[in-house]
């Protein structure tokens, strides 16, 4: 419908707009929209993570990632401009839940080694761990995977000695028995994990094995009161 002329001397009133958003209405809809998409990130990452465990790396592809998470492929694009994108967020996000879990577990008000330990073992019994480890044997012989996977290690490996600092007070008396201790849990405990999954080792023995790992490292610890 055409607006009709005014016979008055003041100016026209121009057409009625829209009220503008406000600055907080603005920053909702952005803070909306960023929530979703880390959402969606996080989706993908976790689809990510199953079809390494279900599949293996070689057979891990977008196309399929993208089906495992309930997204078209260009949806998925959207997130992740290609596979070495979504490969790399994933080892990001693998290493934050073991700094996550180790974080739990050294934050308890007293450092008993049995919950350590078991609580540790517990961590790389997980689909995770399985992913991470599919992941680093996938890169010996990958060089583009090997490329996104080394600086990461070694990232993880400092941010996981500067946070073992923090949360372990007591070791700086004797930083190299506690990179002894340290050294000595990962190895045992996710090599205990590998061999358990592949069938080299029986489950049965495993209780032993923790057992004996909390005594070595008690033996490593007492002179930490002297």
């Amino acid at each position: 419908m055409a607006l009709s002329r005014t016979t008055s001397t003041a100016k026209p009133r121009a057409a009625a707009k829209a009220p503008a958003k406000s600055e907080g209405a603005k920053a909702a809809g952005s803070t909306l929209q960023a929530t979703k998409a880390a959402q969606t990130r996080s989706r993908l990452i976790d689809a990510t993570v199953r079809c390494l465990v279900k599949h293996g790396y070689a057979n891990t592809t977008t196309p399929r990632v993208a089906q495992e998470a309930g997204l078209s492929r260009g949806a998925m694009m959207h997130h992740f401009e290609n596979g070495a994108a979504l490969i790399k967020a994933t080892i990001v996000e693998l290493h934050e839940k073991r700094l996550r879990a180790f974080r739990r577990a050294a934050e308890k008000p007293e450092h008993d080694v049995d919950t350590l330990v078991e609580t540790y073992w517990a961590q790389v019994q997980k689909p995770a761990f399985i992913a991470f480890h599919e992941l680093a044997m996938a890169a010996r012989t990958d060089k583009d995977l090997a490329g996104i996977m080394l600086p990461l290690q070694e990232e993880f490996r400092e941010r996981f000695n500067a946070q073992a600092e923090v949360l372990f007070p007591e070791w700086r008396i004797d930083p190299v028995g506690f990179d002894l201790a340290m050294n000595l849990s990962v190895t045992i405990l996710e090599g205990m994990a590998i061999a358990v999954q592949t069938g080299a080792m029986d489950p049965v023995k495993v209780p032993a094995m923790l057992k004996h790992l909390e005594n070595q490292i008690r033996g490593l610890m007492i002179h930490l009161d002297d």
